[in-house]
């Protein structure tokens, strides 16, 4: 998500922005309302019997049963752990929910929050990102509160950037994405300097900041790391498995296929992207905006050449695809919103044709007005990636809410978490189903 300073200009490009003229796909699906009555969804995985755990920004994690209905009171309430959040709009809260590989066994589940400053962070400093472990009762339909067990804090220069989703790969550790500290352009405010690198904590590998992690939690006291993470035994945090990356919105295994792991990465001001997460690999992050050379002195101006490779040698992977952002491109007839949200392969049944497709999502085509886009991107035998558009029959005027992330259940269909207003308060936030048209 993007701050405050963006109200105007994505105003102005809602008001000029014109609709995608390339081919959108047919509107062959539909979107019905699974659950209802959240503050702002952020998470949400399956359990047992068809029900689904829903976490909410606001900090409560709700059981909804196989029908839709939510349980009260909740599974898990953090509520009293989070650091104090805006009225307004806020990047904090409660981001990531993950269930044990044997969480059926061992009740255990991961959840990632955003805690109070800890002592000993710098003093002007925001919060703490908590990564911590809770078990559930012997029943599974709630949480024991007394449970927690911090595995993991970062510190955090300012609000935004969080990124904060946590899943666990087909080898069974689990990968953590974190954004590059808040901000813009991987930059401290000129007159409230907090300990930047030059090079910005997208490229500093010794920040956990800007970085994709994986960690073993199964191991270790609170968590060990993989011998084989890429990092390990040279010059930098051994936790990190990819880095280069601005705030990345959303990451998922594809539970087919390759196995690969997708990350939507929101932009500064021109383009947004999508990246396959690799070994090591390094997102370009601020040399790169999507794959293009980011300009530092106008934001909204890419640069014709930059380097090739990062400040470590490392050289800089381009993204599967981009799309323009409405910021910087405001006319632009193949600009789509302002703000990516990640989603996942498909491999569910109900949609026909739709196998392989990465679904994914822009937060809203404006800041003030709830006008979310949805997308399928395909890969084609070149091994290119191409997107287009989807327009839901039961939606043609437009999808009238934010969409904050994504949900898959047991079976691989796919659902929109989705919020009516652009803060962390009131009820209009549910969860959609994406279903047959």
């Amino acid at each position: 998500m993007n701050t405050r300073s963006w109200i105007f200009t994505t105003l102005v490009a809602a008001l000029f922005s014109v609709p995608l003229q390339a081919a959108e796909a047919a509107r062959s699906v539909g979107l019905k309302t699974f659950a209802e009555g959240f503050v702002s969804p952020s998470a949400m995985v399956p359990i047992q019997g068809g029900s689904m755990l829903v976490a909410d920004q606001a900090g409560t994690i709700h059981v909804v049963n196989k029908d839709g209905k939510r349980t009260d009171p909740p599974f898990l309430d953090v509520r009293p752990r989070l650091t104090k959040l805006n009225e307004g709009f806020d990047e904090r809260g409660l981001l990531g929910l993950a269930l044990h590989p044997k969480f059926s066994e061992n009740k255990k589940f991961f959840v990632v929050y955003s805690a109070p400053r800890r002592a000993s962070a710098p003093p002007d400093w925001d919060h703490t990102m908590r990564l911590s472990q809770f078990t559930a009762n012997a029943d599974g339909a709630s949480a024991k509160p007394d449970s927690e067990k911090v595995i993991l804090e970062i510190d955090k220069p300012y609000f935004n950037h969080n990124g904060g989703t946590i899943a666990f790969g087909p080898d069974n550790y689990l990968y953590f994405a974190v954004g590059d500290g808040g901000n813009g352009n991987d930059q401290d405010e000129k007159d409230k300097p907090r300990g930047r690198p030059a090079e910005g904590n997208g490229q500093n590998l010794q920040t956990l900041l800007g970085k994709i992690l994986r960690i073993d939690i199964d191991k270790g006291d609170p968590y060990s790391v993989p011998q084989d993470n890429p990092f390990v035994g040279k010059e930098a945090l051994p936790e990190i498995w990819a880095y280069g990356l601005r705030n990345p919105w959303r990451i998922s295994f594809d539970r087919s296929g390759d196995r690969e792991l997708f990350a939507a990465d929101v932009g500064q001001d021109g383009f947004e992207e999508v990246d396959i997460i690799k070994k090591g690999g390094n997102y370009g992050w601020r040399i790169k905006e999507g794959f293009h050379c980011f300009n530092l002195a106008d934001t909204r101006k890419p640069l014709a050449e930059c380097p090739d490779k990062g400040t470590n040698g490392d050289p800089l992977i381009d993204p599967i695809l981009e799309y323009k952002n409405f910021k910087a491109f405001p006319r632009a007839k193949d600009a789509q919103g302002i703000s990516i949200t990640g989603g996942y392969v498909y491999r569910g049944k109900e949609l026909s044709g739709w196998q392989g497709r990465y679904i994914f999502a822009d937060w809203s085509r404006a800041w003030v007005k709830p006008d979310g886009v949805l997308f399928a991107a395909t890969k084609g035998g070149d091994g290119k990636w191409s997107w287009e558009r989807i327009i839901p029959s039961t939606h043609a005027e437009g999808l009238a809410f934010y969409i904050t992330g994504f949900g898959e259940d047991a079976e691989g269909e796919l659902y929109l978490l989705t919020n009516g207003g652009n803060s962390v308060s009131g009820n209009t936030g549910k969860v959609i189903k994406i279903v047959p048209n």
